[in-house]
């Protein structure tokens, strides 16, 4: 099974609906929304929740009150005012570092694992999709990613499918890590700005110190010809093979509010023809680490 993992250095930069686009023309692929701090994939898929599973994680303070001797000592400790003075520990604040329950002289603390979001299994017009829903001020979106790349790994496998389209998190951090291990290649989507190229560069530094494949698509490309010239250059110079220039329209924008894919609203458009030459290439690309690897044929 081979996975296609969708990133940004920066959010709104198009990966979103770059990976429903791409599902559109494979036809035959499992989907992976690994966005959970803010999952929009569901938006423009209309998913139809088959399964339902709770995510519990990080532990949150718990005191036992007939234990506690009131020496204030988790008060004086905490570094997040998480426990007030009436040793009452508030859920919101409290980080789950246990230094409260490291230095309570009485052992009445503990950390207790609590509910932190959801995750799915869907049926969309294109295909199954994994994906999840993390809480409010919630962590361990690391973890929740890893899970749910995990479960759309498995349900591949489970129905055969040799190709996982992944919709991944913005940035260079701990979720985005998590979406690298075992992917077949990483897609990055880069607007032509400055702020854009530099986090270009971040992510780059970050898939090739993970050793993964990685080529580019630059979206809006022609708000910027000359930063887009320069993009090209800094991608070659990396060994980073370009799939193409994708021209800012307001048709994507007219897609998404009819919540469909720029492949499906407007198939004869400049953009759609842009992304199917890219998905041409990605058949290429992909088909060239697996020969056997059956998938919908370029269109």
């Amino acid at each position: 099974m081979k996975e296609i993992v969708i990133l940004s250095g920066k959010g709104g930069a198009g990966k979103t609906s770059l990976t429903a686009a791409l599902a559109a023309l494979a036809e035959n692929a499992v989907l992976c929304d690994a966005d959970v701090d803010a999952a929009d994939l569901h938006l423009l898929l209309a998913p139809e929740t088959r399964e339902r599973h709770d995510f519990v994680g990080g532990g949150k303070a718990h005191i036992d009150v007939e234990r506690c001797s009131r020496c204030g000592k988790c008060l004086e400790m905490c570094r997040f005012a998480a426990i007030s003075q009436d040793l009452r520990v508030d859920d919101l604040a409290c980080e789950g570092c246990g230094v409260c329950a490291w230095f309570c002289p009485e052992q009445a603390v503990e950390l207790r694992e609590h509910l932190c979001g959801e995750w799915f299994i869907s049926h969309t017009r294109f295909g199954m999709m994994a994906h999840a829903a993390l809480g409010v001020a919630e962590e361990n979106s690391g973890r929740l990613v890893s899970l749910i790349r995990r479960e759309a790994a498995a349900l591949a496998k489970r129905q055969g499918q040799d190709l996982l389209i992944t919709d991944g998190p913005p940035g260079v951090g701990c979720p985005v890590i998590a979406c690298l291990a075992g992917a077949a290649l990483v897609v990055m989507v880069v607007e032509p700005t400055v702020s854009g190229r530099h986090d270009m560069a971040r992510l780059m530094a970050l898939t090739r110190h993970f050793r993964v494949p990685t080529a580019l698509v630059i979206n809006k490309s022609d708000i910027n010809a000359e930063m887009s010239a320069a993009i090209v250059v800094e991608a070659a110079q990396n060994s980073i093979q370009l799939l193409g220039h994708v021209a800012f329209s307001p048709l994507f924008t007219r897609a998404m509010l009819a919540a469909q894919t720029i492949i499906e609203y407007a198939p004869a458009s400049e953009p759609a023809r842009a992304i199917q030459e890219i998905w041409r290439k990605l058949v290429t690309i992909i088909a060239s680490q697996s020969a056997t690897l059956p998938m919908s044929p370029p269109r």
